[in-house]
């Protein structure tokens, strides 16, 4: 190891440009640094120069990007995995509401898509009237035996199974079928359906191949696009979906209002969200119990029907995702239920509103009112007699009984088992 002297000042660290300088120009570069930092930057300009929009020649003479076609709406093949079989399985109901909204389209004066989705809504709420008048039945029934309900709650306190039992013997004794209820989802589960329909069957150029069944057309449709977006990324449809009389809206496509906001930006606003919800809010009421303002409700009423009133508040959240056609159908849908509502159970809870109660919903009865079924009569053969009913035992007959089971006390010492040592 080198030693410095004691009297060595050392390296001299001062900083000067003129010492900066000549340090550079002492140290010398490799030779063949240069060229290649030239080659590098020829490199980059050359690379910059193809690939931008502006260079000259390189972009001129490229060949655009090969345009993708849209394929024709066809059946969904059968496949071994889960999705593909739910997709084969599917295709039936997709094609016969396609075929009936097609059918409808053709018939239709001007060949109006939205008066047709409303006279397809109208045919398959029609269809569904014996499934829903029985759930708007079981309904009523349900809520006509609140108080009996309450009572058995309260007599079996604390025994959930003694509970369930009770109230499935009322439910049987009146008549009450526990799988009515189930009618109630039936026009939830025809919702994707319809909006795969709106969504899929409308917007394709050629929807040919799922109007055809074992090889025959079942509508007659002519459709003569070729599924290439022009230059506006547009594919014009074989049906004409837009709707003159909602300010020529696409029925396909959703139609939102922007409303900026402070905090996520902007939220779409569809108009006729609004007015679905306002016609589910009076759906909502309807079905609903009439309840006395002056009687207060328990915990689960109140639960009840706060559900009842929140739950179509939700549908102006998704506003901007559903498209129009969809709307027409939910709204359409909707005001059918209300008539049938209205002449099955009611006005129902509709009213007080705000306190208020018209004269027209005082003391109104529908026009095929919801009664409990008659009592079903003991099951015996014709001319058979009734089972004999034992008579009870009177008092000193149960006195006498008692006292033959009481063992007579004996003195004595008692073993273990009872037996005298």
């Amino acid at each position: 190891m080198a030693t410095i002297p004691f009297d060595d000042p050392g390296p001299d660290v001062s900083f000067s440009p003129r010492r900066m300088v000549g340090a550079l120009r002492a140290r010398r570069l490799p030779s063949w640094l240069g060229p290649a930092l030239l080659v590098v930057a020829i490199a980059l300009v050359a690379a910059a120069c193809v690939g931008s929009p502006a260079g000259s020649g390189g972009s001129a003479g490229a060949s655009p990007a090969p345009v993708t076609p849209q394929p024709a709406l066809t059946p969904a093949p059968l496949h071994a995995d889960p999705i593909g079989l739910l997709s084969w399985a599917y295709t039936p109901i997709f094609q016969v509401m396609l075929i009936l909204l097609v059918g409808i389209y053709d018939v239709i004066p001007n060949h109006d898509i939205g008066i047709a989705i409303a006279v397809m809504t109208l045919i398959v709420r029609t269809a569904l009237v014996p499934l829903m008048r029985r759930q708007m039945v079981t309904m009523r029934r349900t809520q006509m035996l609140a108080p009996e309900i309450k009572e058995i709650q309260r007599r079996f306190k604390g025994d959930r199974i003694k509970q369930q039992q009770a109230t499935s013997e009322l439910y049987k004794e009146r008549g009450i079928s526990q799988f009515g209820c189930l009618a109630s989802i039936l026009p939830l589960v025809l919702i994707l359906p319809m909006y795969t329909v709106i969504r899929d069957g409308l917007q394709n150029f050629n929807p040919v191949p799922d109007l055809t069944v074992f090889g025959v057309q079942v509508v007659p449709l002519m459709c003569t696009g070729t599924g290439i977006p022009d230059v506006h990324h547009y594919i014009k449809p074989c049906l004409n979906t837009i709707v003159p009389w909602l300010g020529n809206l696409d029925v396909s496509q959703p139609s939102v209002i922007p409303i900026p906001l402070p905090i996520i930006g902007s939220f779409g606003l569809s108009l006729l969200a609004i007015v679905y919800t306002l016609i589910q809010l009076v759906a909502s009421r309807m079905a609903l119990a009439p309840h006395d303002p002056g009687v207060p409700l328990d915990a689960n009423a109140r639960t009840q029907r706060q559900t009842m009133l929140f739950v179509p508040l939700i549908s102006i959240f998704y506003g901007g995702i559903i498209p129009v056609g969809l709307y027409i159908y939910l709204v359409v849908s909707t005001i059918y239920q209300i008539g049938q509502q209205f002449l099955t159970t009611g006005w129902g809870g509709m009213f007080p509103l705000f306190g208020w109660t018209p004269a027209f919903a005082v003391d109104h009865t529908p026009r095929f009112p919801v009664a409990f079924a008659a009592p079903k009569p003991a099951t015996r053969e014709a001319g058979a007699p009734a089972r004999p009913v034992p008579p009870r035992p009177s008092s000193m007959t149960r006195a006498a009984s008692a006292a033959a089971t009481v063992r007579p006390s004996q003195k004595g010492r008692q073993g273990r088992r009872g037996r005298r040592r």
